[in-house]
């Protein structure tokens, strides 16, 4: 019996990666192949439990590579892509937004031709609320399926310019597939740039926590093992053609979140900074995930479960997070396949 081919871009990444592992450990039954460039915020080390295992697949490639991709995909006749590659920092796209258009639109839309060339099963894009923009501080107001794209930063800018091409491929020439987009994620192997990872990671050596503005922005918190089994969700089930926001009823200031992790870890809420606000910094993001859940979908973790066991996690994995800022993952790949 042939095996189910799943294709994962950006498997090396936070969310891509915590969902190859999701894969490999729930289907022994598919190939899973995780594909990724090993930019700077790629990191292989995280895969050292799962790397031994005969369904797990690395591919070192560059998806705006249309060659490279197109022989892929040829050779290895896919079912499945999920499509998580992207540069996600906001803050990098405002100083370099060329290289969020080459990889965000350009990647996708490469890998989008390679799959409606191989007659894929199903394309699943991994997206994001802030292709919706900002929402004001009303609680009663939240992002639908509905709710019209406006991007206001070069990265949500990217990200909505890839959705549409998804969408049009649909449309256009019948590729199946869905839409995914989520609230900003949290868990294991989150990488140390960002909000939660950067606050714990500061907090234990007893570093100023910079929190932008007045810290009253609003994000809704999504744990990443949640999401992993919304997509899973979606790959399997979703109706071809339909978007899917993933949300995870955990709204919070980042003020908020940041006291949070400070208390837990009973150090002075003076080790706080404010700092210049971001620009074009959205107020709030929030997602009505009603649709997901009448698929099925619930997510499991609260912000207070989620939270705690995250910390914990870094706690317990302080070489993971250490050699991510000191740069030493970045061998990892030479020198785990022997390479000069």
């Amino acid at each position: 019996m042939t095996k189910v081919k799943v294709l994962v871009t950006g498997g090396a990444g936070f969310i891509g990666g915590n969902f190859v592992q999701y894969m490999v450990n729930k289907y022994p039954e598919y190939d899973i192949y995780n594909l990724d460039l090993l930019t700077y915020a790629g990191d292989l080390t995280k895969h050292n439990t799962i790397e031994n295992k005969e369904n797990y697949h690395f591919v070192k490639a560059d998806i705006a590579d249309r060659e490279q991709i197109a022989s892929l995909f040829i050779k290895e006749k896919f079912d499945y892509v999920i499509h998580f590659a992207a540069e996600s920092h906001v803050d990098r796209s405002i100083t370099e937004p060329e290289i969020f258009v080459r990889t965000n639109v350009i990647g996708t839309q490469v890998l989008l031709d390679a799959s409606k060339q191989n007659k894929i099963k199903k394309f699943v894009h991994v997206s994001t609320d802030e292709v919706y923009g900002e929402l004001d501080f009303d609680p009663t107001t939240f992002f639908t399926e509905e709710t019209p794209l406006q991007p206001n930063s070069p990265y949500s800018a990217s990200k909505a310019s890839s959705d549409l091409l998804v969408r049009a491929y649909h449309e256009t020439y019948g590729l199946p597939i869905n839409i995914t987009r989520c609230s900003n994620n949290y868990g294991p192997y989150h990488f140390p740039e960002k909000l939660i990872p950067l606050t714990i990671s500061r907090v234990l050596n007893e570093q100023n926590v910079p929190v932008y503005g007045n810290g009253q922005n609003i994000r809704d918190w999504l744990h990443v093992i949640d999401h992993c089994s919304a997509i899973d969700l979606v790959m399997h089930e979703g109706v071809s053609g339909e978007v899917y926001n993933v949300g995870g009823h955990n709204e919070r200031t980042n003020l908020e979140v940041v006291e949070t992790i400070i208390t837990t870890l009973g150090k002075s809420l003076d080790l706080i900074e404010f700092v210049k606000d971001r620009l074009g910094h959205d107020k709030r993001y929030a997602i009505d995930p009603t649709k997901l859940e009448k698929l099925g979908w619930r997510p499991t973790y609260t912000f207070e479960t989620g939270i705690k066991q995250t910390i914990d996690w870094y706690l317990d994995n302080k070489e993971w997070w250490e050699n991510i800022i000191s740069g030493e993952y970045k061998n990892y790949f030479e020198k785990q396949y022997d390479l000069k």
